[in-house]
């Protein structure tokens, strides 16, 4: 009898246990969390060697990111290798800064590289700067973060496999 009170249980328990509805635990209570948004809002034409704010807009459904890290990575159309990476202060309600001066006419690009959460999104940004010759503009066929950083990996193995 007792072995039968000892089955009944087991067999109660795994019952209640099997019957419970499973959940999806996302970030978000069981929603899938809105996109992450980033809106650069400094002008595409520019003046060279004036000081300008780089500015990104960080959004998240309608409301503003104000916990994000944004970098700022900016290069002369072609030599993304010599480019320069700037961090994005928080300067207003999802609003990230960073003061840069183009130095000289050209075409140039920029990342606005915006991490928050397990998010990450790096829209692109083309500015002409000054009256460029556009004939002496090299192309940038620059197309991902990624590739790039793929780029500078390999570049790093082969010189040091050479030393």
């Amino acid at each position: 009898m007792r072995k039968l009170w000892l089955a009944a249980a087991a067999t109660a328990v795994l019952v209640a246990g099997c019957a419970e509805k499973e959940t999806v635990d996302t970030i978000d209570n069981g929603e899938m969390p809105e996109e992450l948004v980033t809106e650069v809002i400094t002008p595409g034409e520019v003046a060279p060697a004036e000081k300008i704010a780089l500015e990104a807009k960080v959004t998240q459904g309608d409301k503003a990111v104000n916990d994000a890290t944004v970098e700022f990575e900016v290069w002369e159309s072609g030599l993304r290798e010599e480019g320069e990476m700037l961090e994005g202060k928080l300067s207003e309600d999802g609003v990230y800064t960073a003061d840069y001066t183009f130095e000289k006419d050209g075409v140039y690009y920029m990342y606005a590289h915006t991490t928050a959460g397990a998010y990450h999104v790096m829209p692109k940004h083309k500015f002409i700067v000054g009256a460029p010759d556009m004939s002496k503009v090299l192309e940038d066929d620059s197309t991902s973060s990624m590739e790039h950083m793929e780029h500078e990996k390999d570049s790093e193995e082969e010189s040091s496999e050479g030393h």
